[in-house]
């Protein structure tokens, strides 16, 4: 299992804009189809990484506690499904249906997002403020496969009751750590 850290896009940065087609509704979102009032959370995972699939159900804690709160959640799969078709679109919706999304699940064919994104790994998290500025890019917390630490989503957690609360973020985030994503 390959451990491959974020490349921590900087913070600041202003969200790149998408338009891609939802695994699950067949229809074309964008950033601004997704993004909340508060803040947005972006997501790069995908069907089959083992670090996903470790905290699949606690993202979708996250988003569900969060979402009445203002923010926009979004899940993105860029693997090369050509050789990973696992992590193809019809898959995607299974995935998503099987773990409950209640947010879209997009398909990067081209990779293009994700390179502008500078995603590395699944899962790669980033939280953008309400003017859709980088305040948050790394991990979910500290639990990884078989380390024995509980999931509980701490890092990003903290990292929306911040933006929530406008206080100040964490000045040291650590990177999210997961399989690379499979490029083509």
């Amino acid at each position: 299992m390959a451990m491959t850290p974020s490349n921590m896009l900087p913070l600041g940065t202003q969200a790149p804009d998408f338009k891609l087609t939802d695994s699950v509704t067949n229809q074309y979102s964008s950033y601004g189809d997704v993004r909340g009032e508060k803040g947005t959370v972006v997501l790069f995972i995908c069907n089959h990484c083992p670090f996903v699939i470790h905290v699949v159900d606690e993202i979708v804690r996250v988003a569900n506690d969060y979402r009445i709160l203002g923010f926009g959640f979004v899940a993105i799969s860029s693997n090369d499904v050509v050789n990973y078709p696992q992590d193809g679109p019809k898959e995607m919706w299974h995935f998503a249906r099987k773990h409950n999304f209640t947010f879209p699940y997009l398909y990067d064919e081209s990779q293009e997002v994700a390179k502008s994104y500078e995603a590395a790994c699944t899962p790669d998290i980033y939280l953008f403020d309400g003017q859709d500025r980088l305040v948050y890019r790394g991990q979910l917390d500290d639990s990884r496969p078989g380390n024995g630490i509980p999931v509980n989503g701490r890092h990003l957690r903290e990292a929306l009751d911040n933006l929530f609360n406008s206080r100040p973020q964490e000045k040291h985030q650590k990177p999210s750590i997961g399989c690379n994503i499979k490029w083509k």
